[in-house]
């Protein structure tokens, strides 16, 4: 297996520290907790040392000082006894990535790059982000009390979307081309049957189209060809503008007040000129499940 997800995300990650280390500075809430917990399944150890050597974590906990906290949340990547997933648990204010959702994501990714330009990383990469900002979204909530109105997985999701679009052009089209073809690739395997309807999740396709029109709604040229190709219907693409801005006004009013504005400013324009590289380690002797 070629470990190369986390040293992935680095790269994506990377032109943020300068900026997060300043808002280190700026937030005088308290340190944000994280930890690699070794895994107990031996086809799990390139991805926990890839991650851990390439400070996965610690760019999360950099990245979100911008939210100072008196009780912070934090961010743990654990084996999960075979089940892919990730969660925030209240009660101890941790977020949970599991390796086996990691492990997933790359077994998922297709071979070669698709038709609509998704490479293989950008398949295995996005849907991680997105998962640790998603889940972070749901800390989010808790720890400022933020009111909800709808289904909380729902509001994280657009929370998780909004962030990955403060990219420049390049990379939010990369990221959530990936998250998409994730989606896409999922729904192909539900079936709508009693349990995924009653899930707090939304069915995959239904995410798939909520990602899509809001990204669409934000860059309309960037994410043209959605429309163009039949990926979301033109009836839906018609109000995908609205949809963004109703997004953009959430978060500006809901989780605005409790950013670090001078921090925020910064990691904006960072985000917006920062061009994407994607860097491969090199070559393991370990052998794995893919």
């Amino acid at each position: 297996m070629r470990a190369i997800v986390s040293t992935c995300i680095a790269a994506l990650l990377l032109p943020l520290l300068g900026f997060a280390c300043e808002a280190q500075d700026a937030a005088n809430g308290k340190p944000i907790p994280i930890e690699y917990v070794a895994p107990a399944n031996p086809a799990h150890q390139p991805i926990y040392e890839t991650m851990k050597s390439n400070r996965v974590l610690e760019k999360f906990q950099e990245l979100f000082r911008i939210f100072p906290m008196a009780k912070p949340f934090g961010f743990k990547l654990a084996g999960c006894d075979g089940v892919a997933n990730a969660w925030y648990d209240p009660d101890d204010r941790m977020i949970t990535v599991c390796y086996e959702y990691i492990e997933e994501a790359r077994r998922f990714a297709p071979k070669r790059v698709t038709s609509a330009g998704v490479t293989p990383d950008d398949a295995a990469i996005g849907p991680v982000v997105e998962t640790f900002v998603h889940e972070a979204a749901h800390a989010l909530f808790d720890v400022y009390k933020i009111p909800i109105l709808g289904r909380e997985e729902d509001a994280a999701d657009q929370v998780a979307a909004y962030t990955l679009l403060q990219f420049g052009d390049e990379s939010a089209r990369r990221t959530i081309g990936g998250v998409a073809y994730n989606l896409a690739t999922e729904a192909k395997r539900t079936r709508a049957n009693r349990e995924a309807f009653a899930n707090e999740h939304g069915l995959p396709a239904q995410r798939f189209f909520n990602l899509v029109c809001i990204a669409y709604g934000a860059k309309p040229k960037v994410f043209s060809d959605v429309v163009e190709k039949g990926y979301l219907p033109k009836e839906r693409a018609e109000g995908c503008e609205e949809e963004y801005k109703q997004v953009a006004y959430a978060v500006s009013n809901l989780l605005g007040p409790h950013m670090d504005k001078a921090a925020a400013a910064e990691l904006k324009a960072s985000l917006k000129d920062w061009k994407p590289t994607v860097r491969h380690p090199a070559p393991s002797n370990r052998s794995g499940r893919r």
